[in-house]
């Protein structure tokens, strides 16, 4: 069994967030079974892989771009399985609570099992100009607001059920689709353009 964990990272955070769900998917799989940690920027061709575990932070409510972007690639060789993840909120309670404005269509595009949002982290040294005068209007708290238990508790499930699909798994259930379809309606669903960011 293969498995690509990728992320889009601004400032360190999500490609964290990404390397522990790694971690801990490798450690509930059987032995033998294989996981890769990817930048997204740097996500092509999945086919080889049983399942992708796809993230990005969250800038003004958008993914980043380079997860955009392979998301489209991604759909457009979609391995067996997909499971999608979202790093941003901060404070406590984490704010803002609601998916990302463009996970919905990526979601259905790509036929996701699952995508979860994780509190993130805010460090103003890591900030630009642009940046820091953003949060500082809106005032938005310092920082790690990662929940290490709920990620890990994550990345368990889906090694379980990736586990319970795997004497199953004769034939893609994605192979009758229309890849080119499902790349097309990403670019409908989540507007390429680079998106305005914000912190953290």
């Amino acid at each position: 069994m293969r498995v690509l964990v990728s992320a889009a990272s601004k400032h360190g955070s999500t490609a964290q967030i990404a390397d522990r769900i790694a971690e801990a998917v490798r450690n509930a799989l059987p032995v033998g079974a294989v996981v890769e940690v990817c930048p997204a920027a740097e996500t092509a061709d999945v086919a080889s892989y049983d399942a992708v575990v796809l993230g990005s932070a969250v800038y003004m409510g958008h993914w980043l771009q380079e997860a955009r972007l392979a998301a489209v690639r991604i759909a457009a060789r979609p391995p067996r399985s997909v499971w999608l993840f979202s790093s941003g909120p901060i404070g406590d309670p984490p704010k803002p609570d609601e998916d990302p404005v463009d996970v919905r269509g990526i979601v259905a595009a790509m036929n996701a099992r699952g995508h979860r949002v994780f509190a993130g982290r805010l460090d103003r040294c890591r900030l630009g100009f642009a940046e820091k005068a953003m949060v500082r209007a809106l005032r938005v708290p310092d920082g790690d607001f990662r929940d290490w238990d709920a990620i890990d508790d994550w990345a368990t499930q889906i090694a379980a059920e990736l586990c319970s699909l795997a004497p199953a798994a004769a034939h893609h259930p994605m192979a009758t689709r229309g890849p080119w379809r499902d790349a097309a309606r990403i670019d409908a669903a989540a507007d390429l353009r680079p998106a305005a960011r914000s912190a953290p």
